[in-house]
């Protein structure tokens, strides 16, 4: 990888501590590098791994990892920390198959500490690692690296309170870029900016602790001093101060890209014996001037040009572009539409609303229980919020989905993008639950749609609803579009893709259409037809409707891009045994078990999920008919023959 000199020594943090500081920058270089080249290829996170490169580095030459633990939130920075612990040999296979993961994983390195992917939980994991080592005599810091972004949700505030109140000495990194994934919006960002801005102090500051530093003997007692000193003022002076309020010894903030500067706090900071926040203002992007200039478009990408940052470009439609141009299109003729969304304006494709109608677009940082809540109070008031936030993140809110909509019969829109398969960030970010988790929730109608068509016409009759409405869909191309997707919808039908003549019917959710059809067409070469049903309506189902369709045929097999377990297909396949006993059926879906990171169709490899697995598990539940077809006639004639036998007699 590239022409790094420092880097492919560094096989554990111990080797950190022989370099000087010249070294120390170099090395910084080399790891900036490093990560460009391996996510220009891959993809990945950028922007948030380039900011906190010379924090990384200087945590690691203060504390000693394993024994002091790093517990990163989200892990979408942790890039620097795993070529820093012994994973530079391997980091060339970020994010694929068989390769490291994106985000931290205990599995993969002892340095690891806790399985992250979803935001604002490190504080409360990192205090209950620190407490769990207190109780059993076990030594070492504990450490939560945590950005601005990620202090916007809820759990980090619940987390900081609690730990205010045990007085134990976490240190709580504050990593203050900014930036969450789009720009921050909410106080807590104009609050932290506004310590920020105390930059002339800082510059005193430091010069100060430099001179007094340098004096022989008793410069670096005294340093110590002044610093104990200075804290206490803070105190004294300082009340507005919400870290300190909480609880908490507050320090900062500090240039997050001086390693040495960084190392001298930390080394200070380690020796307190209460909780504290060191407050770090780094740069998202730094160093590679396309994600410095949009640090969102490169806060996660895929593989790009590294010479100029430019992304290939497909002509094929996303399903998140389809939900952009047809909530702007309704949004135009129904003013009563508002949009919502957890820090994720240009990952759900609400950017375009976001510019065209801004009064009615509502960015409520990384807080998706807020966001369903909040659209709750919009709804009842008379509004139709459309929530979009990807699956996984979904599932932070199920307790304000049941209570604050669901209950309440309010008319709330979710748009859940990235349901089913995730490509490339692991188990943390599959969309494989929803179904399950949603789908028994009374009230609530639940929808897939296979096309750009389909969610468009599936949309437009979500808005016109006084009841909540789920509109899930994949993180993939929209498929091109067959006739039946641009019909009219009729609440719990789905749309039948054939001619009903076929000997088999594929009964799937919209997302994983692509890999049914292309079940279909293998089939086809072998001399087995299959017609698709598409249910289109995950919740509500109209049963004897769908009942009837599945009487035309012998053999029913149902599919899924979510869970088994608690999914649509056993519900319906329940359904067959008990009005339509003779039809053998069977269920695909995702099994028990998480699923690790790969492409898309790796995914669903693993799951066989794929269009060959498909056509094989069609084949095996009609081989299976054939079988019982022909012990039912063998069984008949040995009747017979028995009948016969007796008449002779």
């Amino acid at each position: 990888m590239g022409t790094s000199q420092i880097l492919p020594g560094i096989n554990s943090p111990a080797d950190l501590q022989r370099l000087n500081y010249r070294e120390l920058r170099s090395l910084a270089h080399e790891i900036r590098q490093t990560i460009i080249e391996v996510v220009g290829a891959n993809g990945g996170h950028l922007a948030s791994n380039l900011g906190v490169v010379e924090l990384t580095v200087a945590m690691h030459r203060v504390f000693k990892s394993p024994d002091d633990a790093f517990i990163w939130d989200v892990g979408h920075q942790s890039y620097t920390h795993k070529l820093l612990t012994g994973r530079y040999s391997r980091f060339s296979t970020l994010r694929q198959r068989n390769g490291i993961a994106g985000f931290p994983k205990r599995s993969e390195s002892e340095h690891d500490i806790f399985d992250t992917g979803h935001s604002s939980t490190s504080i409360s994991s990192a205090l209950g690692v620190l407490k769990a080592r207190k109780l059993s005599g076990a030594k070492g810091k504990v450490l939560a690296v945590i950005g601005d972004g990620a202090l916007s949700g809820g759990m980090a505030f619940e987390a900081l309170s609690h730990a205010g109140q045990l007085g134990d000495d976490l240190i709580v990194i504050l990593n203050d870029n900014r930036m969450s994934i789009n720009e921050n919006t909410g106080s807590l960002s104009r609050y932290l900016s506004r310590l920020t801005m105390t930059s002339s102090y800082q510059i005193f500051r430091t010069n100060v602790d430099r001179l007094i530093s340098a004096i022989p003997v008793v410069g670096k007692s005294l340093t110590d001093c002044i610093f104990r000193f200075k804290r206490g003022l803070k105190g004294l002076f300082f009340k507005d101060n919400l870290f300190a309020d909480l609880g908490f010894e507050y320090v900062g903030p500090f240039n997050g890209h001086n390693i040495e500067e960084l190392e001298k706090i930390l080394e200070r900071v380690k020796v307190i014996k209460r909780p504290v926040v060191v407050h770090v203002v780094t740069q998202k992007g730094r160093g590679y001037s396309p994600a410095e200039n949009d640090p969102a478009k490169f806060h996660g990408i895929g593989p790009f040009c590294i010479t100029d940052g430019i992304v290939e470009k497909f002509d094929v439609l996303s399903f998140t572009e389809a939900f952009s141009h047809s909530i702007t299109a309704l949004a135009e003729k129904n003013e009563k539409i508002v949009a919502i969304t957890a820090a994720m304006a240009k990952g759900t494709g609400l950017a375009v609303f976001q510019r065209r109608y801004p009064e009615r677009f509502f960015d409520v940082d990384i807080a998706e229980q807020h966001a369903v809540t909040f659209a709750g109070g919009l709804a009842i008031a008379g509004m139709k919020p459309v929530v979009a936030i990807y699956s996984t993140f979904m599932q932070r809110a199920v307790d304000q989905v049941i209570h604050d909509i669901a209950l309440q019969n309010a008319g709330v829109v979710f748009m859940l993008d990235r349901s089913g398969a995730v490509p490339d960030d692991g188990e943390t970010h599959q969309g494989i639950y929803d179904i399950a988790l949603f789908r028994p929730v009374p009230g609530i109608s639940m929808l897939a749609p296979a096309s750009a068509a389909e969610l468009d016409i599936c949309l437009s009759w979500a808005v016109s609803q006084p009841l909540p409405v789920m509109i899930r869909y994949p993180k993939n191309p929209c498929p091109p579009e067959q006739c039946a997707f641009r019909g009219t919808l009729i609440p719990g039908r789905g749309v039948i893709i054939g001619a009903g003549q076929a000997e088999v019917l594929i009964v799937c959710t919209g997302g994983i259409f692509p890999e049914v059809k292309g079940a279909a067409d293998i089939l086809e070469g072998v001399g087995i037809s299959a017609d698709i049903y598409n249910l289109r309506f995950i919740k509500p189902v109209d049963e004897g409707y769908f009942i009837s369709v599945a009487s035309r045929y012998s053999s029913v097999l149902f599919i899924e891009d979510g869970i088994v377990t608690g999914g649509i297909g056993q519900f319906l396949e329940s359904l067959l045994l008990k009005h339509l006993p003779e039809i053998h059926t069977g269920v695909c879906g995702f099994p028990d078990r998480f699923l690790i990171h790969g492409k898309r169709h790796e995914i669903l490899m693993e799951a066989g999920l794929d269009s060959r697995s498909l056509a094989e598990r069609v084949r095996g539940v009609r081989e299976a008919q054939c079988e019982a077809i022909s012990n039912a006639l063998h069984d008949v004639s040995d009747r017979n023959h028995l009948v016969d036998s007796k008449s002779a007699i």
